[in-house]
């Protein structure tokens, strides 16, 4: 059904059983627990839609966060993006905000201080150093012109949108991602963008004939998403027209990076809204060609295409094979793509124990992370809906929902939101969601953002003994961030497998360093890099418990 007819109706409930062996894991616990950190952390950021009565589309959208490493030291700083009043209707300033981290749990706003104190109606965020001087740009994408905000590595950043050749480009633009497409060694940009909206072109939607409503996305025509060639020299080519993802059908507000075919190069995983999702392959001469279709993740099983919100790429089961999550509206339940031979997947949402709890909920933000570092990735995702009107249909879950936390066990989940502690399962008005340890204690924790509302952080405190192995890539012919890269740890016949990332999740950006929970172990047998430009480095007999930096060609650095 459409949105519009789900809207009038009341949504499914979904039905759980509950065996002797799921109390006892509940009586257990996740083997961790997540603490509300936001105010003793001095996050006060509020997220503003702009809303004043008018309705309008972005409103119900926006926005996303970021861990980024702004200042090189070692320690994970927050970006979070804002919105702003529409014109005509301004009561206030609302600008980004980022907080440096002062290594002791507590964080300094420095956004005026780093040249971020620049209002416009920002969606997403992605991290990366494109200009590969050590220090990572910024790219905030918005409805108008996105912006890109080159970092000086002097603790300021300086708008370069127009030098960079990004300028003159107005669109409702939602998630982004840095990728090296034909791994020359310089960071591209893919910029996920969603219907022909503005405030000229606004529709008048209603459900009751008269009242105006928040429309769905048939109410406008899709638009292409974007690919930028990154010409080495500090500017951009567009090359959107001639790679082969003009697709001005497109509604997209999500995108992950994968090697769906194990080639080497790396693929784009596009999740789009009431249009079928994209997969597009890489050429490897520069150009794409999507096969989602062919691959089994365009459509929903029944053979519709849902409206796909968020997305991330992770081999979840260590198969060696990289799966696909992506949220969808409520009623449709989340998608699981497991790729159950290369290039080709199969949606095993219900069966892993994703579907149904799902289906009741509107999914947006999404990471997998092995929260409890036993070496199986766990899924989190944000819900929340855009119509606060749903309150008044019998039977909603409502306008504010629950997250999800589902906890992975060799490739089986349960939701274990309600024992995670600190106030996470409380229902939220959720968007953003990215995963970062910013106390570099080792385990990973959350960094959630509301629409019309506050961010929130989470710290991850452990409960057990496991331990983690997390690790710094820095390229040398590679990009300096490595993105693209892809690591294995192999101990006791098990291979983990990350990517290198931008992008992911929905309008937002996670740390780069990954994170390998290896249980008790206290050492790993082998850890092998393949870099982006296909170069293989291999590591044996590693310590568990510590943080390392791999450089390109030059090994291990603490």
């Amino acid at each position: 059904m459409t949105r519009r007819e789900f809207l009038r109706q009341s949504a499914l409930g979904a039905a759980a059983t509950f065996t002797l062996a799921d109390l006892l894991d509940a009586q257990a616990g996740p083997g961790f627990r997540l603490v509300d950190v936001t105010k003793s952390a001095g996050l006060t950021f509020r997220h503003n839609n702009g809303a004043y009565g008018g309705t309008f589309l972005p409103e119900t959208l926006g926005s996303g966060c970021a861990f980024i490493d702004y200042d090189a030291d070692g320690w994970q700083d927050i970006l979070l993006v804002n919105g702003m009043d529409w014109p005509g209707h301004r009561r206030q300033r609302s600008t980004l905000a980022l907080y440096h981290n002062n290594r002791n749990g507590t964080f300094t706003d420095v956004t005026k201080a780093a040249g971020l104190d620049v209002e416009l109606y920002g969606m997403g965020v992605a991290v990366g150093d494109y200009d590969n001087d050590g220090f990572p740009d910024v790219f905030i994408t918005c409805v108008g012109q996105s912006r890109l905000f080159r970092n000086t590595g002097k603790g300021t950043f300086v708008d370069v949108t127009r030098t960079a050749g990004l300028g003159g480009r107005s669109a409702f633009s939602t998630s982004a991602m840095w990728v090296d497409i034909d791994r020359d060694g310089h960071l591209d940009l893919f910029v996920c963008n969603y219907v022909r909206w503005s405030q000229e072109r606004d529709v008048f939607c209603s459900l009751d004939g008269r009242q105006k409503s928040y429309c769905t996305p048939e109410a406008y025509r899709g638009e292409t998403s974007w690919l930028f060639r990154n010409r080495g020299n500090g500017t951009f080519e567009d090359i959107t027209a001639s790679c082969g993802i003009f697709d001005s059908g497109s509604k997209a507000l999500g995108v992950a990076l994968l090697d769906d075919d194990g080639d080497g190069w790396p693929d784009l995983f596009v999740a789009n809204d009431t249009e079928p999702n994209k997969l597009y392959r890489n050429q490897r001469n520069g150009k794409f060609k999507d096969v989602g279709l062919a691959a089994g993740v365009a459509l929903s099983e029944d053979g519709k295409a849902r409206a796909g919100m968020g997305v991330d790429a992770a081999d979840f089961d260590n198969s060696g094979r990289t799966s696909l999550a992506v949220t969808n509206f409520e009623g449709e339940m989340l998608g699981l793509y497991r790729a159950d031979q290369p290039g080709h997947f199969r949606d095993v949402a219900t069966r892993a124990g994703v579907g149904l709890p799902s289906k009741n909920r509107l999914g947006f933000g999404c990471v997998f992370a092995d929260l409890d570092l036993d070496g199986d990735q766990d899924l989190v995702v944000v819900n929340g809906h855009i119509d606060d009107t749903v309150r008044n249909i019998p039977g909603n879950v409502g306008y504010a929902q629950p997250p999800h936390l589902f906890l992975n066990d060799r490739g089986a989940f349960r939701d274990v939101a309600a024992q995670a502690g600190g106030g996470f399962e409380q229902p939220r008005v959720g968007r953003g969601l990215a995963v970062g340890d910013f106390d570099n204690d080792g385990d990973l924790d959350l960094l959630m953002t509301t629409n019309n509302g506050a961010a929130v952080l989470f710290r991850n405190d452990r409960t057990s003994s496991n331990r983690s192995l997390r690790f710094t890539l820095r390229g040398v012919e590679s990009n300096r961030d490595a993105i693209g890269a892809t690591v294995r740890v192999m101990h006791g016949g098990v291979t983990q497998t990350r990517m290198v990332r931008s992008g992911s999740s929905y309008l937002s950006q996670s740390e780069l360093p990954v994170t390998f929970g290896v249980g008790a172990r206290d050492v790993v047998e082998r850890v092998v890099v393949t870099w982006p430009n296909g170069r293989t480095e291999e590591f044996t007999n590693v310590a568990s418990g510590r943080a390392y930096v791999i450089t390109e060609g030059q090994g291990f650095s603490r």
